[in-house]
């Protein structure tokens, strides 16, 4: 069932937090989502977005408030506007929001929304076994440390 955009703000169990920008939500334990979280800072130049582990507090509630399995980090979440993207369109629109060349991931909208999740589902489900943890969870250097949420 989708829900309003802001809706977390009218749900007690979630603490208030700066949403002013996007914010990319990452199974920190994991090598790709890592990696990804890794990708974006490197490549978001304007700093437009926020990240936040799965396994923090404020991530978890979240995870909890979209319906969707807190120990079981199948979907990065992009929260845009206050409203929230999971699998692959949140992944086209976190692309699109880094700028060119990337934002060439576009293209993929042209695939029907149910392929592009089939594929985004088949990576997701094996990206553990593909891909292997990370001993702890993603932690960002002093000068990112601004640029995630607790």
């Amino acid at each position: 069932m989708p829900r309003a955009a802001y809706s977390y703000r009218d749900d007690p169990a979630v603490p208030a937090f700066p949403d002013d920008k996007p914010i990319i939500i990452f199974d920190g334990y994991c090598v790709l989502c890592a990696g990804w979280a890794r990708f974006v800072l490197r490549h978001d130049t304007s700093r437009r977005y926020r990240l936040l582990t799965a396994q923090s507090a404020l991530g978890r509630v979240l995870y909890v408030h979209y319906g969707l399995d807190p120990g079981d980090y199948q979907t990065n979440i992009l929260i845009e506007e206050g409203r929230p993207w999971f699998k692959a369109e949140g992944s086209i629109r976190m692309a699109v929001g880094l700028g060119w060349p990337w934002r060439a991931a576009v293209v993929f909208r042209v695939l029907p929304r149910r392929l592009n999740d089939w594929l985004y589902d088949r990576v997701a489900g094996n990206r553990l076994r593909w891909f292997g943890t990370r001993d702890s969870c993603y932690v960002p250097v002093p000068d990112d440390a601004d640029r995630f949420l607790s």
